[in-house]
Formats: structure tokens, sequence, C-alpha cells
């Protein structure tokens, strides 16, 4: 009898068709967002790439956003301001670039989080320099007949640089030696790191103010005869604040000569090819 049942009721269960997908519920985007972090994020906490700069976005908050890329391939890319404070250098559009940090997938875009960047030997700067250099040069920025004759005996000089740096000693050093005639103006400055070469500027500016005011002012005597724009030595990314676009179009528009010195010699540098 037992037997009898079971085989009823084996007879009576429907045939299952192992062939026929079993239906799912989908991921939501923010699951499958969520799986891919979890898959990708841990494989890449540190990591190098190599690219080429490009969309570089500076914002007011201080953080960078810009895109590194290859000839197949490209990745968004954040550098925040409390990383890129450590970088002497500004990017450019057209850099060749190293750099390290992790890879996040935010709200599904693949993204770079850099703590560390640095160029791809100096060639790059240098073919950025150039191509700079080239387009200032069309515009007759570098005029010779632009130039202007220095004083021989200045009276008032003004200086553009680090207060703290070996340079303004060395300046002063100088000037003691040689003469006790002439009054020097320093107007501090960083030389060096992100946002030096709008200081820089802002440094000449402050000057002209002065000179013109005392000008205005029918005290010619006080005005300023010459600027002198210095630094110490260091690396071409040391330098590079100098080679701004910036700068050369202040040292271009002061109504004071202006002197480049570096490392108590010129330098080949968009600021010290006006002259």
């Amino acid at each position: 009898m037992r037997r009898l049942v079971l085989l009823c009721i084996v007879q009576l269960m429907p045939s299952i068709d192992t062939k026929r997908p079993v239906a799912l519920r989908p991921l939501t985007i923010s699951e499958l967002v969520k799986r891919l972090q979890l898959t990708v994020e841990p494989k890449f906490r540190s990591v190098w790439v190599e690219g080429e700069l490009s969309n570089y976005r500076p914002y007011p908050s201080g953080h960078w956003y810009f895109t590194l890329k290859d000839s197949e391939a490209e990745i968004s890319t954040v550098c925040f301001r409390s990383a890129n404070q450590r970088i002497r250098w500004n990017p450019a559009n057209g850099m060749l670039l190293r750099a390290r940090g992790r890879i996040s997938i935010y709200r599904g875009r693949l993204q770079l989080y850099v703590e560390e960047l640095e160029t791809v030997g100096e060639g790059t700067l240098h073919v950025l320099f150039e191509r700079l250099k080239k387009r200032l040069d069309e515009e007759g920025l570098f005029a010779q007949n632009l130039k202007r004759s220095l004083p021989r005996f200045p009276r008032r000089v003004g200086v553009i640089t680090s207060p703290t740096g070996a340079v303004i000693k060395d300046i002063l050093n100088v000037l003691t030696r040689r003469t006790r005639t002439v009054h020097i103006l320093l107007s501090p400055t960083r030389v060096q790191g992100q946002g030096a070469a709008q200081e820089i500027v802002n440094a000449i500016r402050l000057l002209e103010d002065y000179h013109r005011i005392a000008i205005e002012s029918g005290r010619a005597n006080e005005g300023i005869d010459v600027l002198i724009l210095a630094r110490g030595g260091g690396s071409l990314e040391d330098l590079w604040p100098f080679n701004e676009e910036v700068v050369a179009r202040a040292i271009r528009a002061s109504i004071i000569p202006i002197i480049f010195r570096y490392r108590s010699r010129y330098r080949y540098h968009n600021c010290g090819l006006r002259g």
C-alpha cells in the first residue's frame, strides 16, 4: 500500500523543465555601483599611472579636476587641495604626468584620486615653454624695440622675491658693498609653488602703484628706477612660475624696467625675455 501511494504522488507531480531560466530580480543602479566598488576599489588603493594631462580645471576651492589620457583611453582625475598644496608647480594641458592615487567609482564613473603628481622628465616642461614662447613672440611681446634701457645710477630699487630666502640677503650685501645711496623697497612674494605666479604679478603691481603715486604727487625722487625679480636655484619645476604667461604679460606691461636675477646670473625664461 505504501509503495502504491508514493508511486501515485510521483506520477501526479508536474515535470520540471531544467532548460527554462529562473527569473531573477534586476539590480538597481545603486546596487550595481556598490558591487563594482567592492570589486574594484580594494584592488587599486595605490596605483601609479602615466598619461597626458588635458581639460585641466582648478576650482576656487583649491581642488584640481582634469583628465589623464593616452592614445586609447582616458580617466577622470581629481587632486584635492590637501594633496596639491605639496606640488610646487602649476599643471598645464599637454604635460606628460605620472600620478599615484586610488581608484574609485563615484556615481558610476571611474575616477582616480591623486595623492602624488610629477612630470615625466623636463622635456615636457621644455615643450610647453617653447610653445608659449613662440606664441608670445608672434604677438611681439619680445620685440627688441620694446626693451627699455636701465638707469646707470638708480636711486631706488624695488626687489620682488622671498623675504626669507638667500637671494634678498645677497642683493643687500652686494648693494651695501658697492653703494650707500640706493634705497631698497622689498615686495615680498613666494617664488615657487601653486599660486606663486599670481603672487609675483601682484608684487609687481604693488610697486608700480607706489611709483605711480609718487610721480603723481610730485615726488619724483621717490619713484622706483628699476625692479629686480629674483630667486635662488632650483629645478625647472621650481622655476616654472617665472614661465607663466601672466608673469610675462605683467612684466611687459610694467611701467618700470625689470631685471630677472637667477643664482647671480641670467637664465633663459619667459620672464627674462623682456628686459
